[in-house]
């Protein structure tokens, strides 16, 4: 059994990306990712990704246009085949849940990118 300081690991990334895998849970996987800027578009057709923002704002686009803000301590989950692509703004640290080994399959970006949504607050 190993104990991971989770907030050590990240003051640690000096990088302006990092993922990496903490720990392997049954056939899913635990990621610890620090990132600024975007991420490609992509999705994951036989994993769903459970996001949980830790530090920072989490942007996630969808190809319908539709956007979703993240907050600290906000999370959710991206449908398996989901389009999708992440933006940090600033500094962002977020642990996902996923299959381990989930297939990664990158896609150009999509024509509509119009709509944004922010999730309720927590303390509203």
């Amino acid at each position: 059994m190993t104990v991971v300081d989770i907030r050590s690991e990240q003051a640690g990334v000096t990088d302006s990306y990092k993922n990496q895998v903490l720990f392997n849970i049954n056939q899913e996987c635990m990621r610890l990712s620090v990132f600024e800027g975007e991420y490609r578009w992509h999705h994951h057709p036989d994993s769903d990704e459970l996001f949980l923002v830790v530090a920072g704002e989490l942007q996630i686009d969808f190809e319908d246009g539709n956007r979703v803000t993240l907050t600290e301590w906000q999370s959710m989950v991206v449908p398996a085949g989901s389009v999708h692509r992440t933006r940090a703004i600033g500094r962002t640290v977020n642990i996902t849940f996923e299959k381990q080994g989930a297939q990664t399959v990158f896609v150009e970006s999509p024509p509509n990118q119009a709509t944004q949504r922010t999730a309720p607050r927590p303390d509203a």
